[in-house]
């Protein structure tokens, strides 16, 4: 019978720091978890290390080696490998308190059903500072959009997924010569079906580094239009307001533009947000790519 949970972390290059996370599994209070990790691609020493903590045999470790395709390749990848009823990602730079799986665990085993998505808890810095603010303690389950929407919380949050859920929603999109899509992507798609259980406890400790996604989203916005394209189309249809829809509009008017893509408004799910998002969308495409020269200038 395999664990309740998949704690999966994907990497690239990471062996630098990949140890602080293995470190904290096996400190874990309960070990009724896989740590399935992904290697995106690696081109140091990550396959070596992870084969030695392998063989310590102090945490259940599943090791995947695939070319590059960025860090949703890296999601699919995982979500179509894990048997688990319960996944969470944590990454390559981050680490979990040690009761982190006992509480996951506890809290699906005393309130998780067939009902909800799975379990959101709270994101804190490496001090234990809390990421953004907490969620509302009069609620007992919500989606991600009314969490941000309708309570106005700020900051990333743990999300602890159903694996049947984001097993049976569609992957990522793989476009040739790109490495990045939205992660939010099957979020969205899951806030359609279930809500989420609330805790508020953190189940993560987070760093925001300079080689990482969060820190380098322009860079990845310019590199990435097709598949910032396509999840904007996805986030335009589920929009929970016209405001909302208007923002995603605008990035959609923008990304579309650096694919040279003529035929945006014609292929909109959402015509007259995309058409009132026009100006918006053209003025963001001017400032990403003034961006891109002004780094260009500064490196030469």
């Amino acid at each position: 019978m395999p664990p309740l949970l998949t704690v999966f972390t994907p990497t690239y290059n990471r062996g630098y720091i990949l140890e602080q996370c293995y470190e904290s599994l096996t400190r874990q209070t309960c070990q009724d978890f896989i740590w399935l990790i992904v290697d995106d691609g690696s081109t140091d020493h990550t396959q070596a290390l992870v084969r030695k903590w392998q063989a310590e045999q102090r945490v259940l470790i599943r090791y995947v080696y695939q070319e590059n395709q960025g860090m949703h390749g890296a999601h699919n990848t995982a979500y179509a490998l894990m048997d688990t009823e319960l996944n969470v990602c944590i990454d390559s730079d981050d680490y979990m308190p040690e009761d982190a799986v006992e509480k996951i665990i506890a809290i699906w085993r005393s309130c998780g059903d067939k009902q909800v998505a799975g379990i959101v808890g709270l994101d804190a810095t490496f001090s234990g500072e809390i990421i953004g603010t907490k969620m509302p303690e009069h609620i007992r389950a919500a989606t991600l959009t009314e969490l941000y929407e309708t309570y106005k919380i700020k900051g990333d949050k743990k999300l602890v997924y159903r694996s049947a859920l984001t097993r049976a929603t569609p992957p990522y999109p793989i476009y040739p010569g790109e490495t990045y899509c939205p992660l939010n992507y099957k979020y969205i798609l899951i806030d359609q079906q279930y809500p989420l259980l609330i805790y508020n406890d953190v189940l993560c400790h987070v760093e925001y580094r300079e080689d990482g996604s969060s820190k380098n989203m322009i860079h990845q916005y310019r590199r990435n239009p097709r598949g910032f394209t396509f999840y904007r189309k996805v986030a335009m249809q589920y929009a929970p307001s016209f405001k909302k829809c208007l923002r995603e509009s605008i990035h959609y008017v923008s990304s579309s533009l650096m694919l040279k893509n003529w035929r945006f408004l014609l292929e909109s799910p959402k015509k007259l947000s995309t058409l009132c998002a026009l100006p918006f969308g053209i003025a963001l495409y001017v400032y990403v790519q003034g961006t891109k020269r002004a780094t260009i200038m500064k490196g030469s």
